[in-house]
């Protein structure tokens, strides 16, 4: 599916930067987190990946809805409590169009 070849690819690209994968598809209730990722084992970050074919409805990271960022806020909080984490957190977007262009918006949101 297109959800599936989204976060392969940006597994790949995520693990290129230096990014440890711990998590795909963590779920919580009725929170999901793509991707939860480590950073120099100092800064945890959770990942929303968005995957479009084209931009004809706007760019794939406006897709993001505040709801959605609140069910990822949530479902980091019980992640972070779950795993007794302490340091550093962030929320990123990492955004691929037409399976050649990814990016990756860094703190997209609190």
């Amino acid at each position: 599916s297109k959800g599936i070849l989204g976060e392969d690819l940006a597994v790949k690209y995520l693990e290129s930067k230096g990014i440890e994968i711990l998590e795909r598809n963590f779920r919580h209730r009725r929170k999901e987190i793509d991707l939860i990722g480590l950073l120099n084992n100092k800064l945890l970050i959770f990942y929303e990946v968005k995957f479009r074919i084209n931009n004809r409805f706007g760019e794939p990271e406006s897709f993001v809805s505040a709801a959605q960022q609140a069910r990822i806020i949530n479902g980091a909080e019980e992640y972070i409590h779950a795993i007794n984490w302490k340091g550093d957190i962030r929320f990123d977007i990492v955004t691929i169009q037409r399976e050649n262009k990814i990016e990756l918006i860094e703190d997209a949101f609190y």
